[in-house]
């Protein structure tokens, strides 16, 4: 494993190893040995399996294919020679599928003698910097690249160039349940969304609130809004036991009530109530002779009235 460095080399280090047309996208890394310009081909480049990035919109990549047809490739990729005639890519592998797309048969690379820790940092941050990674995919880097190198949270704070917060707020989504981080890995809800649903203890609530944001669209505010009512609630009924009030657990008068409703529709109807006085009356129906006897009484009823 390679040695733990707590500080990058900055500008001048890398300029000399990867040119300075990637300083601005990769400026906190550290990278051992040097880098030469060259033209290699296609067929000799593997992907890096230290890529955090797994999804690549096709149009992006037509668009980007179109353009290197045209212009050819400005910035060159970055890759690390493996053995004769074989190289593993680090960095610019959307740069790397547009020109195969283009029909290209070589490509401009930065050939670099970085070691897979390196490597996988230097992917990491290429994609962080150029904010091409959704949350989910930074969290999983950010986790795997602390799993292989060792670092503590502070370590790939300074590694990476992001503030430990940051970092800390990464990791927790992925204690979100699956079916949430899929939901922002796709964008369906921001990162505010996950980090208000993280304060929830219970996954159930987290899963209902989800399903909300999706239906109804709501922002980042409302999500904060209503989960902090829900752990006052929570909070409350934990302080004050007799909040807790079932089904089972309704005043006698209440219950009174629900039993002159069974016996007046012939139904087991259900009346509920909370300590806050709301609540609702069900009136099951298993055919369409048993509702039609409900309105009877409800007809009934109401011709009395008048």
């Amino acid at each position: 494993m390679a040695e733990k460095r707590k500080s990058g080399l900055g500008r001048s280090g890398l300029s000399s190893l990867l040119g300075n047309s990637h300083v601005e996208d990769i400026n906190n890394i550290q990278i051992a040995g040097s880098s030469m310009l060259e033209e290699i081909p296609l067929s000799e480049i593997e992907t890096n399996p230290n890529q955090p990035r797994t999804e690549f919109d096709p149009e992006e990549l037509v668009n980007l294919s179109e353009s290197i047809k045209t212009f050819g490739i400005i910035v060159p990729i970055t890759v690390r020679k493996m053995g004769d005639h074989s190289y593993q890519l680090i960095a610019g592998e959307r740069r790397l599928r547009a020109s195969k797309m283009a029909g290209k048969v070589t490509i401009p690379a930065y050939i670099s003698t970085a070691s897979d820790e390196e490597s996988a940092e230097m992917a990491l941050i290429e994609n962080i910097q150029r904010a091409d990674l959704n949350a989910i995919e930074v969290a999983l880097s950010f986790k795997n690249l602390m799993e292989k190198c060792n670092y503590t949270q502070e370590e790939m704070s300074e590694r990476v160039g992001k503030s430990r917060s940051s970092i800390a707020n990464h990791l927790r989504l992925l204690t979100l349940p699956s079916n949430i981080q899929i939901g922002v890995k796709e964008h369906k809800i921001e990162m505010g969304h996950a980090r208000a649903l993280l304060s929830l203890d219970n996954a159930g609530d987290m899963e209902k609130i989800y399903d909300r944001i999706c239906s109804e669209g709501l922002s980042v505010r409302a999500v904060e809004k209503i989960v902090k009512e829900q752990k006052e609630s929570s909070s409350a009924d934990e302080t004050n036991p007799s909040n807790k009030k079932s089904t089972s657990e309704l005043p006698e008068e209440y219950k009174a009530l629900e039993e002159q409703f069974r016996k007046a529709l012939s139904s087991k109807v259900v009346l509920t109530r909370d300590a806050k006085g709301k609540g609702k009356i069900t009136i099951p129906f298993s055919s369409d002779e048993e509702f039609e006897k409900i309105m009877d009484v409800f007809d009934s009823i109401l011709n009395d009235v008048e």
